[in-house]
């Protein structure tokens, strides 16, 4: 069973920047996609950032930058110019498949709370 664990949260102002670690217990991580979600307060998880077995990304906002290390199964996000209504849990996530759909994604870590200050 395929574990991921989150860190590097914690509170931030707005306009500052924070990186995000996930790091996955999974064999052959490098055959996997990841990905990053979020879920702010009362909302619907959302998508964030998804990162291909080689390292090509597909992230909407530019404030944000995905990579990964496959020799450390570690895949960051750097996020910048943070905003208080990205107040979320943020969250990273496996795939077999590149893809925004969360349903397509099998492991999930538990996440790691990212309160922005207003």
């Amino acid at each position: 069973q395929v574990q991921l664990e989150e860190s590097g949260g914690g509170l931030v102002q707005a306009g500052g920047s924070l990186t995000l670690t996930c790091v996955a217990s999974a064999r052959a991580f490098s055959n996997y996609a990841m990905a990053w979600f979020r879920q702010a307060p009362g909302k619907e998880r959302e998508f964030v950032a998804a990162i291909s077995p080689t390292g090509g990304t597909y992230i909407p906002d530019s404030r944000f930058a995905a990579s990964r290390d496959n020799a450390k199964n570690t895949v960051y996000l750097q996020m910048n110019s943070l905003k208080h209504k990205e107040t979320a849990v943020y969250y990273c996530a496996l795939s077999p498949v590149v893809t925004t759909h969360e349903s397509q994604y099998t492991s999930w870590g538990q996440g790691t709370q990212v309160p922005v200050s207003s």
